[in-house]
């Protein structure tokens, strides 16, 4: 997928980038800045030009895919119906263009297609209670960690928003590594320590019945610590070496699987001290991130006109936009979901006006739903009389709109990887701001 790589961009062109990228963003920012449950109370349809209502206008899912997100299926081939705009297909570009590289696809991973639910890479002990999902991601980091540590001569790992421990387990008892787990949720960590000493004996009897397969050396649980890491201040806690050697002498390798939001922003606060080595972190959720405080980090960024990211961009921004496009390609009923949840905002303002983006809690199986019967379970939901009367014409109407709303969210995941490539961007900048030595 074409994209821009930051490794081969100099420091300046870095800059030029998140100039570039500030500017689209504020082109593009009623899109971005749009939520989709408000599509017919805001008719975010007639928003759009009306050379881009008549392009995307009557196109099916499958079609979204292909032409405007530039996924085709499988041996297709892209045709356009029509001539689209030039601004358009500009936007189209842009939006390659301008965001860092991304993997296209979403195969399933090797290790899982002889069984769904385990990965072949880890033995029996090491997917116990941990999600396939989990098991790719812990598995994937973990190796990489352990890579990054044997280059960088670092002494010790520390996880930092550790959780229940999976990914320090792994890291600990799996790979060999000195780990200091870092967790701010007391049950957390006790339940992480009753997983280890549970792993733990497992390993013990898995040598015991195969006397063949020889662990090297004594094996560490991971030493688990009770603490909050404030983004705004140095942790000292974290930068504490487990062995007695002089801290002068200790390098730390810091990491995080899913560092939620101001964890990340920590992350990079303290790999700027000098007993921090290297850095292997896996952010997630920027809608959490302080603004400020979390976002701008660069000095660069934070004098940039439109630099701004509220709420709903940074929520955008965590999409995956090559799974939706599956999703379109697949063209299943479940894309009406967000139809149907429009279609309910329109009755809920008639109701209570001042009653804006309640949150729904989730409606199971609605695609086997009727639009009428969404709309009741959703008023239900909210507090709202699920008696209400319905006109049922204008829900009709509303669901006949389906692929209009599906592709309006689609615009706006397109333009969703450019807020995402901001936020990296503006962290790589932070850290070249802090004359850290990396290209």
């Amino acid at each position: 997928m074409p994209g821009v790589s930051a490794r081969g961009l100099s420091h300046e062109a870095r800059r030029q980038l998140a100039v570039n990228l500030t500017r689209v963003v504020t082109l593009y920012r009623s899109i971005l800045d749009a939520y989709i449950i408000e599509f017919f109370t805001d008719n975010l349809w007639g928003t759009l030009p009306c050379s881009w209502q008549e392009a995307l206008d009557g196109l099916n899912p499958p079609q979204l895919a292909t032409l405007l997100l530039g996924m085709p299926g499988e041996g297709e081939v892209a045709r356009y119906r029509s001539v689209w705009p030039l601004t358009l297909l500009a936007l189209k570009s842009t939006a390659y263009a301008l965001a860092f590289t991304r993997t296209p696809g979403f195969q399933t991973p090797s290790e899982f297609l002889e069984n769904p639910s385990q990965s072949s890479r880890l033995t029996a002990p090491f997917r116990k209670h941990v999600r396939p999902k989990k098991q790719h991601e812990i598995r994937r980091l973990g190796e990489l960690v352990k890579k990054l540590s044997d280059l960088t001569g670092c002494t010790q790992v520390v996880d930092v928003g550790s959780g229940q421990g999976h990914l320090s387990r792994f890291m600990s008892l799996g790979l060999g590594l000195m780990v200091k787990s870092i967790e701010g949720d007391q049950r957390l960590v006790e339940r992480a320590q009753r997983l280890d000493q549970e792993l733990l004996q497992a390993l013990q009897k898995e040598e015991k019945r195969n006397p063949q397969v020889v662990h090297t050396g004594p094996r560490h649980c991971p030493h688990h610590v009770v603490r909050w890491v404030d983004p705004t201040a140095l942790c000292e806690e974290l930068l504490l070496p487990l062995e007695n050697s002089p801290q002068s002498e200790a390098r730390l390798l810091l990491t995080g699987l899913h560092a939620c939001g101001d964890l990340s922003v920590a992350l990079l606060r303290h790999f700027c001290r000098p007993e921090v080595a290297a850095l292997a972190s896996v952010g997630c959720c920027y809608m959490k991130l302080s603004d400020p405080g979390g976002y701008p980090l660069s000095q660069w960024v934070a004098g940039l006109p439109g630099r701004e990211l509220p709420y709903r961009l940074r929520e955008g921004a965590c999409h995956a936009l090559e799974e939706y496009a599956e999703r379109l390609q697949k063209a299943g009923p479940g894309l009406r979901t967000h139809c149907y949840r429009a279609a309910l905002e329109t009755v809920i303002r008639r109701a209570r006006p001042e009653l804006r983006r309640p949150g729904v809690q989730g409606i199971p199986r609605v695609h086997e739903l009727k639009i009428e019967e969404y709309v009741q379970r959703g008023l239900q939901r909210v507090g709202l009389d699920p008696h209400l009367p319905l006109n049922l014409a204008a829900l009709r109407a509303h669901q006949a709109q389906e692929n209009r709303v599906v592709a309006f969210f689609s615009l706006a995941l397109l333009l969703a990887p450019l807020v995402e490539t901001l936020i990296l961007l503006d962290r790589l900048l932070y850290l070249q701001e802090q004359a850290l030595p990396f290209s």
